[in-house]
């Protein structure tokens, strides 16, 4: 797969430059990134964020590198910043000599200033907290040119920012390496390691006063610096090409040659190159995503099993993110033990009946106060058991007995009683107020908890109370009893108690939630909100494997969807006639807060709608060229908005749909990757 390339007409300012994101992962949940023309602009970027607990306790390490160069008493830099100084802002323009930006999993950079070439690539080493930097320098006159670059580092956490007085490290100079240790982190040394330049102290160790311009539009102060102790200097002889490798983290390479950083760039390359080839996709979107996929997939130390971070560049692992993006991220992509690991990691920690809501980025016990993981965990499970009947089947239509003995053996083994332990406590009433009523269906949270995914609170303000019955709960609760019926059925245990609640789940939900005045479903019944509002929960009924609507009413449904809350890139949170809608979600958190889920639109929920569109328009061919033509926006926003090559979090409602929250969300890719999958590239017989 070719790389996404930019050119200069990608930057013409340093103000369009900053808007479009770059990020790279390593599979423990540490990240490095910055913007397209190399400036930071949060909090959350810097050439490595290490995880010192998989995948959690993220620390900027290695916030970049800089570079300029002398020529006949002539300095050009390469630096590109932004600063502000006694309240005005200004500008490092280093993209005025940047000419192409290439990423792929890696970054590529390409400068030319006078006659000096510079090719730059950044890439994190896989399984390790290891940043590598390969640098290809050509002098193009005949002039010698003093090449200078400068490292510059951290040590605080990815969510906070830095002062001068922050810094308290001790340096240690070895032949091709510093090792710096920070006091309050003594059991985490910092290697760097460079196979030339001779090293001189900084002048000035510290670089203040670079303005971060998204946290700015956050409402916050928005100021950061990082510490630079060194510089090195080589001399590059008239008409000559020059290697060079560095390489920054909390592992200690000792020292290395000029090719050691191209090779690890090399590596990372090779192994997001088998992955796609893996996924078997011809189709270029399908490719992509397959790489975007990837960055989400990390080890959980905990459990020494795969786990998914919901997104980039904050969140770790949550429950319901991860059972909605799991097809997407491991069964389109072929990933299949990834896919037994992730259910295995939360298999471990269910309790009273509840798959954990998240785990804390501090390494604290998880947090159970949600009602919809559990349900999505079924959901998954079926998705796991589809995809390996279909893997199980090969291209003349024969089975292969052994892989299926293995996925229904280990279902069965490993989480078929867990199964059976979550519809015990729904049934019987578990934490947060869930529980089953007489009529077969689930009520859900009370007071302050919010435990569907439409979670915000705000101090004692809850922003969208769905405490009662809400319409996804009981899509999925149905379809987890079907998945329990069929699982019985398969492993010869007596599904007779499974398939009466569902019958009965079914005849209350088609008698309650069916609003006849607007041709849709009510988002919450039997609670305390009573006020109609259209949003895009219903969706589920009609999408999920298993579901209770006719026919009719299931078309209304998604007909309503597309009028009411499709805008391309996501569904709206909140109908945009409904008087407690906000389309712009910017600001300070409490405003954010206000819009979250009351008009936001989210990338997600395009999986469950692509689905339920196809599934209403009778798997037709017409139907797949609608949704192609229906997709076009977010594959644009693919490459050319938020983070290349990924997926955001949430979009604004109004147009133009700006991206915002995460710029890199987990179930953005996989839901978007499943529905193009089973939706549109497959066609069944």
């Amino acid at each position: 797969m070719k790389p996404y390339q930019y050119q200069k007409d990608s930057w013409t300012t340093f103000l369009q430059g900053r808007k479009t994101e770059w990020v790279i992962t390593n599979g423990l949940g540490s990240y490095g990134g910055a913007s397209l023309i190399g400036a930071q602009t949060r909090t959350h970027q810097g050439y490595l964020i290490a995880s010192l607990h998989s995948p959690t306790m993220r620390y900027l390490i290695f916030q970049r590198v800089s570079e300029r160069f002398l020529c006949q008493d002539k300095t050009i830099s390469f630096h590109t910043a932004q600063y502000r100084v006694d309240g005005n802002t200004s500008f490092a323009n280093g993209q005025n000599y940047l000419t192409l930006m290439e990423y792929d999993g890696t970054v590529h950079y390409h400068y030319e200033a006078d006659a000096l070439v510079m090719d730059k690539s950044i890439a994190l080493k896989r399984g390790e907290n290891s940043c590598a930097i390969s640098y290809l320098l050509e002098n193009k006159g005949d002039s010698p040119i003093t090449f200078i670059y400068t490292p510059s580092f951290n040590f605080r956490e990815h969510n906070t920012n830095s002062t001068p007085d922050d810094f308290d490290f001790t340096i240690e100079e070895k032949p091709g390496q510093l090792i710096l240790t920070s006091a309050s982190h003594l059991e985490h040394p910092i290697f760097f390691s460079y196979s030339d330049g001779s090293c001189c102290e900084n002048s000035s160790p510290v670089e203040e006063k670079i303005e971060l311009q998204t946290e700015v539009d956050l409402e916050t102060e928005g100021l950061d610096c990082h510490y630079r102790p060194f510089e090195f200097t080589i001399i590059l002889p008239p008409r000559t090409i020059k290697k060079l490798s560095l390489l920054c983290g909390l592992t200690d390479a000792g020292r290395i040659d000029d090719t050691f950083a191209a090779s690890v760039i090399s590596d990372t390359r090779q192994y997001y190159t088998h992955l796609i080839e893996k996924s078997g996709y011809s189709d270029l979107f399908a490719k992509r995503l397959v790489l975007a996929a990837d960055q989400f997939l990390s080890m959980r130390q905990s459990t020494g099993y795969t786990t998914v971070l919901a997104g980039l560049p904050w969140f770790t692992d949550w429950g319901r993110d991860t059972m909605i993006a799991f097809t997407g991220l491991t069964l389109c992509t072929k990933r299949f033990q990834e896919a037994e690991e992730i259910l295995l990691t939360f298999s471990q920690y269910i309790k009273n009946g509840i798959v954990p809501n998240m785990f804390p980025d501090d390494n604290a016990a998880p947090l159970y106060n949600t009602v919809d993981a559990s349900l999505w965990y079924f959901y998954a499970v079926e998705r796991y058991l589809y995809y390996m009947k279909k893997k199980d089947t090969n291209h003349n239509g024969k089975k292969n007995p052994s892989t299926v003995c293995h996925s229904n053996q280990f279902i069965r083994a490993h989480i078929f009683p867990h199964l059976k332990e979550i519809i015990a406590a729904y049934e019987s009433g578990t934490d947060f107020s869930i529980y089953m009523e007489e009529d077969g269906l689930i009520h859900a949270g009370s007071g302050l908890d919010q435990i569907t995914w439409m979670d915000v609170r705000v101090g004692e303000w809850v922003v969208t109370p769905r405490h009662g019955k809400p319409v996804e709960i009981n899509a999925l609760w149905y379809n987890a009893l079907k998945v329990m019926e069929m699982l019985c059925l398969q492993y010869g245990e007596d599904a007779s108690h499974y398939t009466t609640l569902s019958e009965l789940t079914k005849k209350s939900f088609c008698e309650k939630f069916w609003n006849k005045s607007k041709n849709c479903l009510y988002d919450v019944i039997d609670g305390d909100d009573t006020e109609e509002h259209i949003r895009p929960n219903q969706i589920y009924a009609v999408s999920l494997p298993y579901t209770m609507l006719p026919a009719e009413q299931e078309k209304l449904v998604v007909q309503t969807v597309t009028d009411k809350l499709f805008v391309g890139v996501g569904l709206r949170s909140l109908a945009i006639e409904d008087s407690e809608y906000h389309g712009i979600y910017c600001g300070a958190l409490p405003k954010r807060d206000a819009a979250y889920h009351q008009g936001t639109a989210w990338g997600f929920l395009l999986g469950g709608f692509i689905t339920a569109y196809h599934k209403v328009h009778r798997d037709s061919d017409e139907s797949r060229s609608t949704l192609l033509k229906m997709l076009e926006p977010i594959q644009t926003h693919l490459s050319c908005s938020g983070c290349i090559g990924s997926l955001s979090e949430i979009f604004d409602g109004d147009a133009p749909h700006t991206p915002r929250g995460c710029y890199a969300q987990a179930w953005s890719v996989g839901e978007v990757l499943r529905a193009y999958v089973e939706d549109i590239l497959t066609k069944e017989s």
